[in-house]
């Protein structure tokens, strides 16, 4: 029996104002890097690490919605970030704009944080087999 979400997604103007904010985090955080000079083989490395938070959905559908919702928060990026800079730390800048923009990308595509009644229940709405489901057979 699937539970019924605990959140409702935001939609319209809200949600394309969302996805806008990861576009915008996106081409910051890719310009910053550029900026600062470092290497693309590092971030085509990296960029889809974040991702790995999806093995916490092993342990079902709670742990991997908080597993996966700090990873894909932009607070950890900010206090790596914040740590790196002011330990003068290039990796841990480098390290932490990659994974912004990972979080950025994610937002942009329409990938939201994660409800626990499910992978597919996000705070932007419905996404893989949710959405598939929620629309019904085509025709």
């Amino acid at each position: 029996m699937g539970e019924v979400p605990s959140t409702v997604a935001v939609a319209g103007p809200v949600r394309w104002w969302l996805r806008a904010e990861g576009l915008v985090a996106l081409v910051a955080c890719v310009a910053l890097y550029a900026r600062l000079g470092n290497g693309w083989l590092l971030f085509a490395v990296l960029l889809l690490a974040p991702d790995l938070a999806m093995l916490g959905y092993l342990r079902g559908p709670a742990v991997g919605a908080a597993v996966y919702n700090v990873v894909h928060s932009y607070v950890l990026p900010a206090l790596l970030f914040a740590a790196g800079w002011l330990g003068d730390s290039a990796l841990a800048v480098a390290l932490s704009l990659i994974w912004a923009a990972h979080i950025g990308m994610d937002r942009a595509l329409g990938f939201g944080l994660k409800d626990r009644a499910g992978f597919g229940f996000t705070h932007l709405g419905l996404s893989g087999r949710a959405a598939r489901r929620a629309a019904g057979p085509a025709g």
